[in-house]
């Protein structure tokens, strides 16, 4: 009840200022007043919490610490109330009328210049405040101060140039925010949307929250509580909650840093990557908050995108935002933050390597993808990275890896480079020409299951001062020294590379004889150095094969091998068949090498070779007189 007359107040230049531009232009979403004004009201609480200690005698201090939110859908009313600190005539006038408490002229300079930190923008009722504007009619804040010999008092106003306050009898302890809402906001005072606003944004406030008498679900803000005081049910729980899932975590984060930013961080690895199982690309999934309340679920910029699967909460007190909360401006602060994230990231990573390395590759099957993605594009990162790659290699048991770091500490002495092979299987690998000549010299060879690793190598270049080398690539150079068997003569091997130039003709760039062959008759190189076969293939699966030009490569051949003895004797007798054999060989190379694009034409080549085999055969089975009549001759 009135006990006075009302008093109406000019809203201070800057608010008025503030109010034009909170209303018309600062805020994306408009359920955001809802955040605000709980946010402002758990503060109230924490501060009558604390003032608990120190004061004996506070108004109506038998009052519950909680928050309480009405709303009447037909009169298109919300109500929201906390038993808080509360306010006085004066800071009411202080509050809500000016900005004066946070420098006024300062506050709307800095906000012009991008919204630089202010420390009073965040659960004070201060700017927060007048998000209520965007969406209401009117406003009635009914408060009453701690302070017993206070009266309680009423501030109104229609967010234009004023407002009232008058003193009313009655009041409890706290404020009491009722908004009379537009028109078109109408939907805001349904209970199940507001509802959804209050799970999405306050689910961690600290305090109980009753939605129009039903008490709403909340939840411990782990991150802000010490790991040993944690039970393994708890953090299960969280991540369930926090990131939808239905099982446990594979790996958890929990830490805590007051330099060179505060910052609580609770940080999760899922149980599969999703984006290997055909789903869309992850979005970002560490959300952001600032004393637990919500500022981004989704910030793009506060990890690097390689780690784009990792769920959880960054909480920071440092954390640079603009009035409302939605947007990081300070971008300084920003790469701080995702590089003392990160680092910590990667440092847990190397832990679990070490300590369990089963563990640790059962996570590199699911995500190691994502970090050979931050070795090629993350530069910051890139060393340590590198170090967490693991593959397995020609010296490993199949479903065994090794890391980069043990491959060079075991490298021969006369081994000059890293060596891999990209294949889509180990089998393709241990069946194909390239390993052979490894092998005899007991070279350890990488075993690359996935297209993209022959980018990162490229990317990476080197490490621990080796360089890395495919061994399909054209430049490979091994000791002959370990080849066995007799090989066709000097002369003839210089013939022989010529015939298959010219028998092959543009499809290959340069034909020679082969250092690295043990087993296999010829194998094919890459010519062209920029485009690997596996980008090859990327760029297919692209669709721009289109703008892709004939493939050309360069062929060794074994000149100890009895096909190509073989193909040197029959050029002399039977040069069609020869050339037959010959295309159909450099056909089997570009097969081993993924460089074959176009398989149908070997279809009718086969045929003739199939017939050719055929008829000796027939001519094999058949008594001479009926078998040369069959071969056509006389």
């Amino acid at each position: 009840m009135s006990t006075t007359i009302p008093q109406k107040f000019e809203f201070q230049t800057e608010i008025k200022q503030l109010l034009d531009i909170v209303i018309h232009s600062l805020y994306t979403e408009k359920e955001i007043f809802v955040r605000e004004l709980v946010s402002n009201a758990s503060d109230a609480l924490e501060k009558l919490r604390n003032l608990q200690f120190t004061e004996k005698n506070i108004y109506d201090d038998n009052l519950a610490l909680e928050i309480n939110i009405t709303s009447d859908e037909k009169s298109n009313i919300i109500t929201i109330q906390d038993f808080g600190i509360g306010m006085t005539r004066d800071e009411l006038v202080k509050n809500l009328g000016t900005i004066a408490h946070s420098g006024s002229k300062q506050f709307l300079k800095a906000l012009g210049e991008g919204g630089q930190k202010s420390n009073n923008l965040i659960g004070q009722f201060g700017v927060g405040f007048y998000s209520a504007f965007m969406v209401t009619k009117s406003v009635k804040v009914y408060s009453h101060s701690w302070k017993k010999d206070e009266p309680g008092h009423v501030w109104s106003s229609e967010g234009s140039c004023s407002y009232e306050i008058e003193e009313v009898d009655g009041q409890r302890r706290g404020a009491k925010v009722i908004m009379e809402l537009k028109d078109d906001c109408g939907e805001f005072a349904k209970d199940w949307r507001l509802k959804e606003i209050l799970t999405r944004y306050s689910v961690f406030v600290g305090f109980p929250i009753t939605l129009n008498g039903t008490k709403l679900t909340s939840v411990s803000a782990l991150w802000l509580r010490k790991k040993n005081e944690i039970k393994e049910e708890e953090y299960t729980e969280f991540y369930k909650f926090q990131s939808h899932s239905a099982g446990a975590p594979r790996y958890r984060l929990h830490f805590s840093a007051d330099a060179p930013l505060s910052i609580n961080a609770l940080l999760f690895v899922p149980q599969d990557n999703t984006e290997k199982l055909g789903f869309a690309r992850l979005e970002p999934s560490v959300a952001l908050y600032c004393h637990k309340v919500l500022i981004d679920a989704k910030p793009k910029d506060l990890l690097p995108e390689w780690l784009r699967f990792a769920k959880g909460v960054v909480d920071s007190e440092d954390t640079p935002l603009n009035i409302s909360r939605e947007t990081i401006q300070n971008k300084e602060l920003v790469e701080k933050l995702n590089k003392v994230i990160t680092k910590r990231f990667i440092k847990m990573l190397e832990e679990e390597a070490s300590q369990r390395a089963d563990a640790y590759n059962e996570f590199y099957k699911e995500f190691g993808i994502f970090l050979k993605e931050g070795a090629a594009l993350d530069f910051t990162h890139k060393d340590q990275l590198v170090k967490l790659l693991r593959f397995e290699s020609s010296l490993t048991e199949k479903g065994k890896t090794t890391s980069l770091a043990d491959y060079v500490s075991n490298m021969k002495d006369e081994q000059k480079e890293i060596y891999y092979l990209v294949a889509p299987s180990r089998a393709a690998i241990e069946s194909g020409p390239y390993l052979e000549g490894f092998q005899a010299h007991n070279f350890e060879v990488l075993f690359c299951y996935e297209p993209v690793d022959d980018y990162v190598f490229n990317h990476v270049h080197e490490f621990g001062g080796k360089k890395f080398l495919s061994a399909d690539h054209a430049d490979v150079k091994l000791d002959n020294a370990l080849q066995q068997g007799d090989a066709i003569s000097q002369s003839d091997i210089k013939v022989l590379a010529q015939w298959f130039k010219d028998t092959l003709g543009e499809q290959v760039a340069e034909v020679k004889p082969s250092d690295r062959l043990v087993g296999s008759p010829v194998l094919a190189t890459n010519a062209d150095k920029l485009t690997s076969p596996q980008m090859r293939r990327m760029m297919r699966a692209m669709k721009k094969d289109d703008t892709l030009e004939t493939v050309k490569v360069n062929l060794e051949f074994n000149p100890r091998h009895a096909v190509v003895k073989k193909i040197n004797a029959l050029r002399q007798t039977d040069q069609s068949k020869a050339e037959l054999v010959t295309e159909q060989l450099f056909d089997n190379s570009l097969i081993a090498a993924g460089l074959l694009e176009n398989p149908t034409r070997m279809i009718g080549r086969l045929n003739k070779l199939l017939e050719s085999v055929w008829m000796n055969t027939m001519i094999i089975r058949f008594p001479r007189p009926l078998a040369t009549a069959f071969a056509g001759k006389t």
